[in-house]
Order: C-alpha cells, then sequence, then structure tokens
C-alpha cells in the first residue's frame, strides 16, 4: 500500500510496523523518506502526483482545508485523534486495519504501571514569544497525569492557552518542564523558566506529545526524568 504520512507520530509508527511511507512532512524527522511540505502546509499537488492508496491526517495536527483539498482530489484519507492515553490503542487499531493490518498486535499493551505515588503541579510551555500552554484535555496533559503530574493550567477553557510570563508565576507550580517540541527549549531556557518554579526539567517533546508506537517507553522515560 502507498501511504502519504502527515503525521510525524504516525510516520514513527509505520515505520515500526515495517510500513515505510511514499511521503511524510518535514516535521515527521525522516531524512531517508520524500518529504511534501510541512504538517500545516503540504504540497497538495506533490501527494496527489505519488498516487497514493491513502494519505493519514490528524484532526489536530493538520488543517482542515488540507485534507478537505486532498478528498475533492480523490485521495483516501485516514483520520486520527488523540487527546489521551485512553484513546491510543483504538486508534492505532484503526490505523492498523486502514494501512493493511501489517502487524499482528498493533498494541502489546498494557501501558507500563506508572501510577503515582504523590502529585504535583507543572508550567508546561510549548511556545516562547508568546507564552503557549497546555489544559488537562491534551494527549501531553494525559501523559503527565499519568506520571504524577497535572498542569497548572489544566482547568483553562483554551486547549492551548496563551499566557503571560507572571501570570505563569502566579500559579505556583511544583515545576516547570521544558520540551523540546514544538518550541526547541534547552538548557538554555532554565534559568529563564526558574522564576517561575526553581525545579525545572527538561524532557523529549516526542515522548510527551508523539503517541504511537513510542508511548510505552515514552511512559517510562518521563516517569525516570521527571522522578
Amino acid at each position: 500500500m502507498r501511504v502519504v504520512s502527515l503525521v510525524p507520530s504516525v510516520t514513527e509508527t509505520l515505520l515500526a510496523w515495517g510500513v515505510e511511507p511514499v511521503a511524510c512532512t518535514r516535521f515527521c524527522e525522516q531524512p531517508t523518506l520524500h518529504h511534501v511540505g510541512g504538517t500545516k502546509d503540504p504540497d497538495i499537488d506533490a501527494i496527489v502526483a505519488l498516487r497514493p492508496d491513502l494519505v493519514v491526517v490528524d484532526r489536530e495536527e493538520n488543517r482542515r482545508e488540507d485534507a478537505e483539498a486532498l478528498a475533492r482530489q480523490g485521495v483516501a484519507l485516514h483520520v486520527t485523534h488523540v487527546v489521551s492515553l485512553d484513546d491510543v490503542p483504538p486508534m492505532l487499531r484503526a490505523l492498523c486495519t486502514a494501512v493493511g493490518d501489517p502487524v499482528a498486535d498493533p498494541w502489546s499493551g498494557p501501558l507500563p504501571d506508572v501510577s503515582p505515588t504523590s502529585r504535583r503541579s507543572a508550567f508546561v510551555p510549548i511556545w516562547r514569544r508568546p507564552w503557549m500552554t497546555i489544559n488537562g484535555d491534551t494527549y501531553g496533559a494525559s501523559v503527565l497525569q499519568a506520571c504524577g503530574v497535572d498542569s497548572v493550567y489544566a482547568d483553562d477553557p483554551d486547549r492551548y492557552p496563551t499566557v503571560s510570563f507572571d501570570a505563569a508565576i502566579g500559579r505556583r507550580a511544583d515545576l516547570v518542564i521544558l520540551p523540546s517540541e514544538p518550541y526547541p527549549f534547552t538548557e538554555r531556557h532554565v534559568e529563564e523558566a526558574a522564576r517561575i518554579a526553581s525545579d525545572v526539567r527538561l524532557v523529549d517533546g516526542r515522548d510527551l506529545f508523539w503517541w504511537g508506537a513510542r508511548t510505552p517507553g515514552a511512559l517510562e522515560r518521563l516517569r525516570a526524568v521527571l522522578a
């Protein structure tokens, strides 16, 4: 099956299953695969020219107008949508079926037991200038909750609220979690983040926000970093 993946976590999962997409986005971190633009600006004509059997898109990663443009060209779509850990197993099984059942069991769960013995609160920025974070209704928040950490903006009505630095300080978080993506937070941002909470942890943004084949291992790695 000729599959184009416009979802980085799906691209990674398909490769783990032995399915090599004929194309993916430049954000999928697969330099040996053919690229057809980004998640928000895919090259529709280039995708159609590849004559894919299936294009995988995500309700959150990709734009509706791009999916509709592909559909108008007669391209078959498979749509994913994951906002919690509980969504991962059924979504993987549906994806597996869509690409022709390449593996006997796409989900070898159960998830690792990461039941926390205590809970902490965290400010989790996903962007800087402006500062943006996550509320409780996101996959990243669900992963952190399984590790005993709650976003201090869990109750915000916006899933990805824009906040001020001073407002983040006022939330009195126990720690700050700096993911490596979508904004590339690194060691050079630790001193600034420490003004919000003295305990600052750098984590792999893929472990926090990419769901799929990496999910069980991601939970183990995040538990170790956040311990």
